[in-house]
């Protein structure tokens, strides 16, 4: 049986590493399934490098990123990617105008059973040169959503602090999850439990991280003309 890949993808400074290591563990513990995390190259890449990549460098750190996943995938049933490709061909379009990545990266995506989009609402922090600023997350955003419609991707965005941000991707992922075989089916029914209870779903739009708004949109194409 194939590994069920998991994809958090969103701009600096969203919380992805940190996510990306809580639902590991928690997926671990509730499944019982063999779980892990494959961590962001590009991270190690310029600790060791001691600065950022090239353009000319853009196409190995994506091709090592996917290398690592589908490694991390032939020995374990569930594996959670911090960043795919698609977050380097992300990049080299907003620093160096260069869309040469986008495909390639677009077509290994679309293995991933779930896409994390994390949101624009925790402060940003600096770590680094691997981050450039609180400026970037907006655009950066921008291209990760047109990048992933362009696909013909769907995504899910993850908000909220702490436990509410990895209980808000365990919902997501949770039905998913119902259909793969576990050995601790009675720690596993915990998080459908925990998931039937939750409220009803309203939508809030002054909570809304989406730059432009598709909800506000639809109001405005089709509302009476005054």
């Amino acid at each position: 049986m194939s590994a069920l890949l998991i994809a958090i993808l969103g701009a600096e400074s969203t919380g992805k590493s940190l996510l990306a290591q809580d639902l590991t563990l928690r997926l671990t513990e509730a499944t019982g399934l063999r779980c892990a995390s494959v961590p962001e190259l590009l991270r190690s890449w310029c600790e060791a490098a001691g600065r950022t990549p090239r353009p000319d460098e853009q196409n190995g750190i994506a091709s090592e990123q996917t290398a690592r996943i589908d490694a991390a995938a032939s020995v374990n049933d569930i594996v959670v990617c911090d960043t795919t490709a698609l977050m380097t061909a992300v990049y080299s379009q907003y620093l160096f105008q260069d869309d040469s990545l986008l495909a390639q990266a677009q077509a290994f995506h679309k293995r991933c059973a779930l896409t994390l989009l994390t949101a624009l609402d925790l402060p940003w922090v600096a770590d680094g040169i691997q981050r450039d600023g609180p400026q970037v997350r907006a655009p950066v955003d921008a291209l990760i959503r047109r990048a992933l419609l362009g696909a013909g991707l769907a995504w899910s965005v993850v908000a909220g602090l702490e436990q509410a941000r990895v209980d808000a991707a365990l919902n997501v992922i949770t039905p998913l999850l119902k259909a793969k075989p576990s050995p601790k089916r009675g720690l596993f029914s915990r998080l459908s439990e925990r998931q039937d209870a939750q409220p009803a779903w309203r939508w809030a739009c002054e909570n809304c991280d989406v730059p432009e708004c598709e909800h506000l949109v639809l109001q405005r194409a089709y509302s009476p003309l005054a």
